[in-house]
């Protein structure tokens, strides 16, 4: 598929054509979805480069890194969580109203007519990450253009089931992170497209169990982000959320894991309680 990130709108249109023809024929959502001990809502978000004192057009995959008053602290993530029961049916509500972001989705319609169960759940679910993205980083939900599900994805460590939210904020200059985020991380979607920065993350966790035995080095595929002399390590679910947006969009696959560079990271016994 033919690269076009230097128009916004064109590149919009082929995120949300490319979206629902991988979802036509699929069921993207599980009946218990709406399980707030093991569904995640994420948003995928893109949109100009924000950093510094400029407001560049080159698109961006925006992530968090997560502070150390939480789990899983310095990972980058998509800004999201758990379903929050009340909230986020009442919220899920407001988005069948004309003018909210999906209903100004161009499938949305066609989703309530023919996947009304999904339909629902779709709503719920994208209320979930519009609450979570204001909470963490003061998204405005309003400046949200959706352009469709992602396949969902289980985590290793935890009991949970993620499903992404691919959406554009293009108007959005500046993010408020709240106490749960260090930073907000731009990766330029041209630098994922390259495939020199990727790399096999060699891992040393501590007190890790996969079936039942001890880990103590794992490795997994990874991408180097590096800005201003410092470097983040993408890796984990939202890697792997990342590698299926590349491909259903770009047709684009990382190098084979054998024949990367490795980089080294420890997780402390921190990592799964955010106590540090």
């Amino acid at each position: 598929m033919q690269h076009s990130l230097g128009d916004s709108q064109a590149f919009i249109e082929q995120i949300l054509y490319a979206l629902q023809k991988r979802n036509h024929n699929n069921m993207v959502f599980s009946k218990g979805v709406t399980d707030s001990s093991i569904t995640s809502s994420v948003l995928f978000l893109l949109g100009p480069n924000c950093q510094g004192k400029g407001f560049f057009s080159t698109p961006c995959l925006i992530l968090t890194k997560r502070s150390l008053r939480v789990k899983q602290p310095g990972d980058l993530c998509c800004p999201g969580g758990s379903i929050s029961s009340g909230p986020d049916f009442y919220l899920a509500k407001l988005l069948y109203l004309r003018g909210s972001p999906l209903s100004r989705w161009p499938y949305w319609s066609l989703w309530r007519k023919k996947r009304h169960k999904e339909a629902r759940r779709l709503a719920l679910l994208f209320a979930t990450c519009l609450r979570e993205g204001f909470e963490e980083m003061r998204l405005n939900p309003l400046g949200v253009k959706f352009l469709g599900p992602l396949p969902s994805q289980q985590l290793v460590m935890f009991r949970k089931v993620i499903y992404p939210m691919v959406c554009w904020t293009g108007r959005q200059k500046r993010f408020f992170p709240n106490w749960e985020v260090e930073r907000v991380v731009y990766i330029p979607l041209k630098n994922l497209l390259n495939p020199s920065g990727y790399a096999r993350y060699r891992l040393h966790i501590e007190s890790f169990q996969e079936n039942g035995n001890d880990i103590n080095t794992k490795e997994y595929p990874c991408f180097v982000h590096e800005y201003q002399g410092e470097s983040e390590v993408l890796w984990g679910a939202t890697f792997r959320i990342t590698m299926v947006f590349l491909e259903t969009i770009f047709g684009f696959k990382p190098p084979d894991m054998d024949s990367l560079p490795v980089v080294y990271g420890s997780l402390g016994e921190n990592y799964l309680t955010g106590s540090g």
